[in-house]
């Protein structure tokens, strides 16, 4: 299936790489699409044949993409569900049922940023929330106001690689005993006073990131959710996944590694020492894929995209 560059765009969301997971899961017959966002995805997927069912943490994007693919939920191609896809094996709807693709497409859509009532963004005067869903428990601003100066510090460092992380921490440490963080102002004037006047754009969004990763707790979700995902690949079946952040990326990288290979002790160990490790399959990308230039130019979210595959034993 050809697939030109923002056809499956929509004012909700422009999805990255959209031929690439196509080239990976255009061929399936069932998909779990753990991160729905505007459909984007989810309509080449039903395009190219396969029946989706779709999850996602915000309900706003449940009922944006639920419109933009009525046809195909009427024809019983399509369903979506309200939640996180750290949590599926809590959701009644799926119990039980395995697939043979599975995508992950981390991070925000292109509408929780332009939105300035969700707080992603570091527009002047937004609210500081960042929630992706009603179960992240904090907003960006509690999270601020509440946490240590250690912990601010090693969220900078750990999702931002921000080398002035414990400035930053005690600059609002120092901001918030006076006046409680609120709006992105509050935090774009800490990041200006912390990394200085040649501070912009670039450190704003990257710290930025760093809050809302925390707010989420998406590495940590990440984390749990892969191996479950995998266990719900039906054999022979691929997970996709999508990443936008270093962090995120490593760790699927190391897990995709992991799962595909056999016992690693040394041949001449008397006794097995890694458990007895068999591969559960195979990586299918050498490395991580991502956008060409004509992509990379029209989206900026692209240019930061790493799209890994792994195949599980038929």
């Amino acid at each position: 299936m050809q697939v030109t560059v923002g056809a499956f765009d929509a004012p909700y969301h422009a999805p990255v790489l959209v031929a690439e997971v196509l080239q990976l899961l255009g061929h399936v017959r069932s998909v779990l699409d753990g991160t729905l966002g505007g459909g984007g995805h989810s309509a080449a997927l039903i395009v190219a044949g396969a029946r989706v069912t779709a999850l996602d943490r915000d309900p706003e994007a449940i009922a944006a993409a639920r419109a933009r693919l009525a046809d195909a939920e009427r024809a019983g191609q399509f369903e979506a569900v309200c939640a996180n896809f750290a949590d599926v094996d809590a959701v009644p709807a799926l119990a039980g049922r395995t697939f043979d693709g599975i995508l992950l497409d981390l991070g925000v859509s292109s509408h929780q940023l332009d939105d300035t009532r969700r707080g992603f963004t570091f527009r002047e005067g937004s609210p500081l929330d960042m929630r992706m869903g009603a179960d992240a428990t904090v907003t960006a601003a509690e999270w601020l106001n509440g946490n240590d100066e250690p912990a601010l510090a090693q969220a900078f460092r750990e999702y931002a690689d921000e080398h002035k992380a414990m400035r930053l921490a005690r600059v609002i440490g120092k901001r918030r005993a006076n006046h409680p963080f609120a709006t992105s102002d509050d935090l774009v004037g800490a990041i200006r006073e912390a990394l200085g006047a040649r501070s912009g754009p670039s450190d704003f969004a990257r710290l930025f990131q760093a809050v809302r990763i925390a707010v989420n707790d998406e590495i940590a979700a990440l984390g749990k959710a892969l191996p479950v995902l995998r266990d719900r690949l039906a054999p022979g079946g691929v997970m996709a996944v999508i990443a936008y952040h270093s962090g995120e990326d490593r760790l699927v990288k190391h897990a995709f590694r992991a799962w595909s290979e056999d016992c690693t002790c040394p041949p001449r160990l008397p006794r097995c020492a890694c458990g007895g490790n068999r591969a559960l399959g195979a990586v299918v990308t050498r490395r991580a894929v991502t956008a060409g230039a004509a992509e990379a130019g029209r989206n900026a979210r692209a240019r930061s995209a790493r799209l890994r595959g792994w195949r599980r034993k038929g």
